[in-house]
């Protein structure tokens, strides 16, 4: 007989052993002297309510092969549903709201949901856009119900647990949700996630970090809040809209992490470059923070130091490596990063993401823009050589499911097993550690050979009045000219074209200053590079490409 598999189980575990330890905390308003109020669920509660909620999703006709849309803000509410359906057997769709409308509505059609979870204005959506959802017919409304039909939360709430209830008896390879990449290189694909991926990612995370029960965590993604219960780590939902990471408020997230003694911290690099920004800047520490996570794009040095300088003196900000469909990959630490990586991505080597976690198996191969059907037809490239990233392991998802042409260009069959193709370019070390030098589909055809959008950029970035930088090339793929878009710190924003000038000319100098970017002669000005929604951070060089287009062919 199989293994039963299901994320949702974890949870029931973790009631088990700690019954009355703080599972979730969300914030409330304040009272009148300003002070926050908060309400909590323990472990056993949360476990209690999210049965409960998988009972009546049950009733509703909701199981395996269950496509249901989770539309709800970060709160004891989605956690809660989140492992409801887990418990189920209901197939989760995630999606993150800000991917834009257009983005969103084009991939909840082509997901074809049998029903959405979600608040009152996404129903109000989907009733006006009814017949893009032929099959969603399974909707319960989170907050006050409209015109719609279909029970509320509450009403599910309100039942009695029905006596035989069991979890779904899934196992590794049933289907548990359905997240959707950000789109930064594309349109946003829809990634199926089986309970053994999720499985794994927990334990590889917990062991990796060495994650205690007991610890406090506040998660700028909400997702990290099912790791945490899963580990038997209290959850403390920060104030933020975590859509838009770089405009949090910091004082939020140190008002948090005081007042519940936060141990351990996850966001993006945006949200942590503002943090660290206020904490330098109005000297805050954070001594019972011992551990930060950040990921979603590199994340610069500055920014590692000064969280570094904020927090516990033996703490350390770690960066896991990883895409939406295989996570995590690789990680580092701003220790290693300061200590000696950093010098050396300074110098245009690319951005070191460190050793591969331990169930994963990776691989560097010659850049190919084309579908590899077999690992037979790989050429496998040697230490040193830029070549893109390809990763096989049990946190490693296996298929597309929209959009799922993707799967010729990013799945690799190798007997039972598949490779999953990152999309980024890069290098191994002598100590296996990899270094990425940027997306596949960023380089720079340029006539005197490929340029690579990470080692170049870090030539520019050390100018003390340049924020980030992107490189993009312009015109015919062989022949694209080199072009660095440059941001400057809010601070040091030029004011007119005239102010602009003594700048470009030292970006240009620091072009010629290094054979990475000695070919380089135009430089561009921009005053806020456009990122992805999710983190903040992954720069949007396609639309970077034909602003930068626009204005050269102007010169």
């Amino acid at each position: 007989m199989a293994e039963i598999v299901n994320v949702g189980l974890r949870l029931t575990a973790t009631a088990q052993e700690d019954p009355d330890g703080i599972a979730v905390v969300e914030p409330l308003g304040r009272d009148r002297n300003g002070k926050r109020q908060y309400r909590h669920l323990t472990f056993r509660e949360l476990d209690e309510d999210s049965s409960l909620l998988a009972d009546g999703l049950r009733t509703l006709g909701g199981g395996p092969e269950t496509r249901l849309v989770l539309m709800v803000r970060p709160s004891i509410d989605f956690i809660s549903l989140v492992f409801a359906m887990f418990k189920a057997g209901v197939i989760t769709v995630l999606i993150d709201p800000g991917m834009g409308r257009k983005n969103l509505i084009r991939c909840l059609e082509e997901v074809e949901p049998d029903g959405f979870v979600a608040i009152p204005l996404a129903h109000a959506v989907r009733s006006l856009l009814r017949r893009r959802f032929p099959r969603a017919r399974l909707n319960v409304t989170v907050g006050r119900r409209w015109f719609w039909g279909g029970p509320t939360i509450r009403q599910l709430r309100a039942r009695q647990l029905s006596p035989d209830f069991q979890s779904a008896a899934t196992e590794a390879d049933d289907p548990a949700a359905v997240i959707f990449t950000t789109g930064s290189t594309g349109p946003p694909k829809g990634v199926l996630y089986r309970h053994g991926n999720f499985n794994q990612q927990v334990d590889e995370i917990r062991d990796l970090y060495d994650i205690q029960p007991g610890e406090v965590d506040l998660p700028g993604f909400p997702l990290f809040a099912l790791f945490n219960c899963a580990m038997r780590v209290s959850t403390i939902i920060p104030d933020m809209d975590p859509t838009r990471p770089a405009n949090v408020d910091p004082r939020n997230i140190i008002e948090a992490a005081r007042d519940w003694n936060v141990t351990q911290a996850f966001g993006s690099p945006a949200l942590w470059n503002t943090v660290g920004r206020y904490c330098q800047q109005h000297d805050v520490k954070l001594p019972t923070l011992r551990r930060v996570l950040s990921a979603g794009a590199p994340v610069p040095p500055h920014v590692l130091q000064r969280m570094k300088n904020a927090i516990h003196p033996d703490g350390d900000i770690y960066t896991p490596y990883g895409a939406t469909e295989s996570l995590p990959v690789a990680s580092t630490s701003a220790t290693e990063v300061l200590g000696e990586t950093a010098a050396r991505s300074r110098e245009g080597a690319g951005t070191c993401v460190g050793c591969r976690f331990p169930g994963i198996q990776w691989k560097v191969i010659r850049i190919d823009d084309g579908p590899i059907a077999s690992i037979d037809q790989i050429d496998e490239l040697p230490c040193g050589e830029i070549g893109e990233l390809m990763v096989k392991g049990p946190v490693v998802t296996t298929e597309y499911v929209t959009r799922t042409e993707a799967n010729r260009l990013h799945k690799v069959q190798d007997g039972d097993g598949v490779w999953h193709r990152l999309g980024d370019v890069g290098y191994l070390d002598d100590q296996d550690r990899f270094w990425f030098c940027g997306r596949k589909s960023h380089r720079v055809l340029a006539a005197d050979g490929p340029m690579y959008t990470i080692p170049c950029e870090a030539v520019f970035n050390q100018h003390e009045r340049i924020y980030r930088c992107a490189l993009v090339g312009v015109g015919k793929a062989g022949e694209q000219r080199p072009v660095i878009v440059a941001e400057p710190w809010s601070e040091h924003r030029p004011r007119s074209k005239k102010e602009q000038e003594p700048l470009v000319d030292e970006l240009l100098q620091l072009a010629q200053s290094n054979p990475l970017t000695s070919g380089i002669r135009d430089i561009l000005i921009h005053s806020s590079l456009p990122v992805d929604i999710r983190h903040n951070a992954k720069i949007f060089r396609e639309k970077l490409r034909e602003w930068a287009a626009k204005r050269i062919s102007k010169k």
